[in-house]
């Protein structure tokens, strides 16, 4: 199943290439005054007609097209484009996330990166890799040897950012999947998004547990997987975990 998902994602990130810095792409706004372009549309299409022939049982959750509810204990969930304003920029930092849930958590996550040719993944109980190589996220182990990346700062309060900045960390904007991918390989050392939706962050679970990192809320607390929910996301190697958190509330 986790090989189906990497094949299924990659095979999704190879049709957003077609339309990757393509100036006749047309970007349009949803009703939540996010930017979609039809490479979301046909992405999250190829997902789920290849779910469809390989797991016609399993429930789909996507962020472009309708739920599809399935007969068993598993869902997958889809991001066809996360970083779609980064997409339509021509910025090659996009990715496609892909994400399986069953009666027990978090099963599977896959972060592709077409413009880069990367895929980092992971399966409960099988470890965490990155095109075949097993990766597992840093040991630094205090803020100011650390760099924290997040999507953007426009949904952090001031007090939050002057919290992060006093502790000592180092802050860029290697956002969305991408940053969680670059934790996960130990590249970076925390990420930090104090507004997600579900898809931009239901293969994190599963790949921080296998990388040896940690996952949570910005509360400390478990992220649910719930559909329609907002949530935040902060991932980290683990040892300064308590440090991100505490910073980011200014504690």
């Amino acid at each position: 199943m986790l090989a189906n998902a990497v094949n299924i994602l990659r095979a999704a990130g190879t049709f957003t290439m077609q339309w990757f810095d393509n100036p006749a792409l047309d970007v349009s706004t949803k009703s939540d005054g996010t930017p979609v372009t039809e490479a979301d549309r046909g992405a999250e299409q190829i997902v789920r007609d290849r779910l469809a022939a390989l797991h016609p049982e399993d429930s789909v959750l996507g962020e472009e097209l309708d739920d599809h509810i399935g007969t068993s204990t598993r869902t997958w969930i889809v991001d066809p484009i996360d970083g779609t304003k980064a997409f339509t920029r021509g910025v090659p930092l996009y990715s496609n996330l892909l994400a399986v849930v069953d009666e027990y958590g978090p099963l599977i996550g896959v972060i592709n990166l077409p413009a880069l040719n990367t895929t980092v993944y992971a399966g409960r109980g099988l470890g965490c890799f990155r095109d075949g190589r097993s990766v597992r996220v840093s040991d630094r182990n205090t803020p100011s040897s650390c760099v924290l990346s997040t999507s953007g700062f426009g949904t952090w309060s001031e007090d939050s950012l002057l919290g992060v900045k006093r502790a000592g960390f180092e802050l860029r904007t290697w956002g969305d999947g991408y940053g969680y991918a670059m934790v996960a390989c130990g590249a970076l050392d925390a990420m930090v998004d104090p507004q997600v939706s579900l898809w931009d962050i239901a293969p994190m679970p599963v790949i921080f547990d296998e990388a040896g990192g940690k996952f949570t809320g910005t509360d400390g607390k478990e992220v649910p997987l719930v559909p329609g929910s907002n949530v935040s996301g902060v991932a980290s190697n683990g040892v300064v975990h308590d440090a991100v958190i505490a910073a980011f509330n200014n504690r």
